[in-house]
C-alpha cells in the first residue's frame, strides 16, 4: 500500500527551505553533477509540493554552490576541532550533517516549529544529533547549545537576509554574548538585489522576501566591538579548492555570468564571522 505524501504547511519564509532541496535533488540526478544527495531525491519524492515550479532557475544552482561552500568551512571546523558542535540555524531539510558526520561531532538542528514539524518525518534525534524548534532570534536556544561542547560554528544558510537589520544584529548580540568565540557563516545581500528581487527567477514567483540590505559585510564589524569579519567570498572569486572540484561545465558558466552579470555575482556574498571572545 503507497503511503500518502507529506503536505508542508510552513509560512512565507519557510517555504523557502524547498528550493535548496530541490535543488540538490535536481544535481543528484545529473550524470556529472556538483553534488550528490540520495536523501534529497527522497524527500522530494514523498513531498506533496508543485517543485516545477523550479525547473530551470539558475538559482538552483547558486544554492547548491553555497551549500558546498558552506559545506567546506565545516569541514574545516571539523578538522580542527573534530568533537565540537555544529548549529544548523533555519536547517530546513538540509542533510549537511548526512554529508560531513565524522562520528564524533555533536550537532543541532534550528529552525522555526513548522519547518521541524516537516523535518521530523525524515530525521530523528540522536545522542549526537537533535532538533531545536525555536526563532533564531529567540535566547533560549542557545541554553541547550552550551550544553553541548565547544568550539561552536553556526551556520545559518538562507535565513538572516530574510529578516530586518535590528533582528539580524539582535542575532549577532546573542551569538557574541552567549556563545563567545563561535564562527558565524552566512550571505549578504547588496541593496540593489533586494531592490530587484521581484525580477528574481524563483523569489519572484513567491511570498518571502528578503530585508536585510548589505552592501559591505564588512560593515557588521561596526555592531560590535569584538565581532570578526575572517572570509568573504563571492560566486566570482569562491575559494580555490571549491572551484577546481566544480564541473568543467560549471566553472565555465561561472566564468560566463562573471562577464555579463557581474555587479549581480558580487553583490551576493558568503561571510564567516568570528563573534565574541
Amino acid at each position: 500500500m503507497a503511503h500518502s505524501k507529506h503536505v508542508p504547511q510552513l509560512g512565507d519564509i519557510q517555504e523557502t527551505l524547498l528550493i535548496p532541496l530541490y535543488g540538490r535533488a535536481v544535481e543528484t540526478g545529473k550524470r556529472h553533477g556538483m553534488l550528490s544527495d540520495p536523501r534529497a531525491v527522497e524527500m522530494v519524492d514523498a513531498i506533496d509540493y508543485d517543485f516545477s515550479r523550479f525547473d530551470g532557475a539558475r538559482s538552483l544552482v547558486g544554492a547548491n554552490l553555497r551549500t558546498l561552500l558552506f559545506d567546506g568551512w565545516v569541514s574545516d571546523f571539523l578538522a580542527r576541532h573534530p568533537s565540537g558542535t555544529v548549529v544548523e540555524i533555519g536547517t530546513g531539510l538540509n542533510t549537511r550533517f548526512e554529508r560531513l558526520d565524522n562520528g564524533t561531532v555533536h550537532w543541532f538542528d534550528l529552525d522555526l516549529p513548522d519547518s521541524i514539524a516537516l523535518r521530523r518525518n525524515f530525521f530523528e534525534d540522536t545522542n549526537r544529533r537533535r532538533m531545536i524548534a525555536a526563532s533564531v532570534t529567540d535566547p533560549a536556544w542557545t541554553e541547550e547549545v552550551l550544553a553541548s561542547p565547544g568550539p561552536y560554528f553556526l551556520v545559518a544558510e538562507a535565513v538572516l537576509i530574510y529578516l530586518e537589520e535590528p533582528q539580524v544584529r539582535s542575532v549577532f548580540d546573542l551569538v557574541a554574548e552567549q556563545l563567545p568565540g563561535a564562527r558565524l557563516a552566512l550571505e549578504t545581500a547588496a541593496g540593489h538585489l533586494i531592490d530587484s528581487q521581484d525580477r528574481h527567477d524563483v523569489l519572484g514567483d513567491m511570498a518571502a522576501r528578503m530585508r536585510w540590505r548589505c552592501d559591505d559585510p564588512a560593515g557588521v564589524e561596526s555592531w560590535r566591538t569584538d565581532v570578526r569579519l575572517e572570509e568573504s567570498c563571492t560566486f566570482v572569486h569562491l575559494p580555490a579548492a571549491l572551484h577546481l572540484r566544480l564541473p568543467l561545465p560549471y566553472r565555465l558558466l561561472l566564468a560566463v555570468l562573471g562577464r555579463v552579470k557581474r555587479r549581480d555575482m558580487e553583490s551576493f556574498r558568503f561571510n564567516l564571522f568570528r563573534c565574541g571572545g
